[in-house]
């Protein structure tokens, strides 16, 4: 049993409210409702385009809200001051999408990275928290390397170990499986279920691949053109009878049909 289903109201760790976010002119996010339950791993999917990145960035304090209300393990992003943000930020782990390590640093000194900009410790206590967190992600004896020595799931690891080396309250994965063939995927995704057991975390995973989203998931969030199609648990998504869904599940290719007086507006400018 995951820690989010022990007990029949779990503390909510992020809520976010009609929240509504703009590019331009151009309206991305329309109106989300989200909550995550303390223990829980929820997985937002959508296709390209469907604001998934961008709720992201949000929920990462990265971009403000046109309008809505994020707040996360208790603050108001919205209301709270550089040092609430700052403390708030100590208890995020975020793992990007293409790892974003720094080519220049060893494996070691990447993980460190956290711990060199938001704690006093010395540097033989933060090298041994980071090899703790090497060994954590199956990577203990890398150290030394440096990322263009590693393969592209190798990178995936130690980023991980970077975004969790502060032991944060909440984990954030940008399309973990990316790039990254089946077995390789399969082994993130034992990690990341390993995780949340082992250390307690509250997870969201933005992704497009199916098997690991229905591997991982207490919770699936369909997004699309910036709206909620449906939240529910994987058998809830799997037997949706949201059509959509069904396209995104199935791969089927969505047939675009637009109004001729709009399709001119487009082309000349006036949309």
């Amino acid at each position: 049993m995951n820690p989010a289903a022990a007990s029949p109201h779990p503390p909510v760790v992020i809520e976010v409210t009609d929240l509504v976010a703009h590019y331009g002119a151009h309206r991305v996010l329309d109106g989300i409702h989200m909550r995550l339950y303390r223990g829980e791993i929820m997985v937002v999917m959508g296709g390209s385009g469907s604001g998934k990145s961008t709720l992201l960035r949000h929920l990462l304090g990265l971009n403000r809200p046109t309008a809505g209300r994020i707040v996360l393990l208790g603050t108001d992003m919205a209301r709270a001051g550089a040092r609430e943000m700052q403390d708030l930020r100590k208890n995020m782990g975020v793992s990007f999408q293409g790892g974003a390590l720094f080519n220049s640093m060893t494996v070691a000194e990447n993980v460190m990275l956290p711990l060199r900009e938001h704690t006093s410790l010395d540097e033989r206590t933060m090298a041994i928290m980071a090899r703790m967190k090497l060994e954590v992600v199956n990577m203990g004896g890398f150290d030394h390397l440096m990322p263009s020595q590693l393969s592209g799931g190798m990178v995936k690891r130690v980023a991980l170990a970077r975004a969790i080396v502060m032991d944060p309250k909440l984990l954030f994965f940008d399309e973990p499986s990316a790039g990254l063939d089946p077995v390789v995927s399969a082994e993130l995704d034992e990690l990341i279920l390993r995780l949340r057991k082992v250390m307690n975390m509250s997870i969201v995973v933005v992704t497009h691949e199916l098997d690991s989203a229905f591997k991982i998931a207490d919770r699936i969030m369909v997004l699309d053109e910036g709206r909620v199609l449906q939240t529910g648990t994987v058998e809830e998504i799997r037997h949706s009878d949201n059509e959509r869904i069904q396209d995104l599940l199935e791969r089927r290719p969505r047939t675009l049909e637009m109004d001729a007086d709009e399709y001119l507006a487009r082309l000349t400018g006036k949309g």
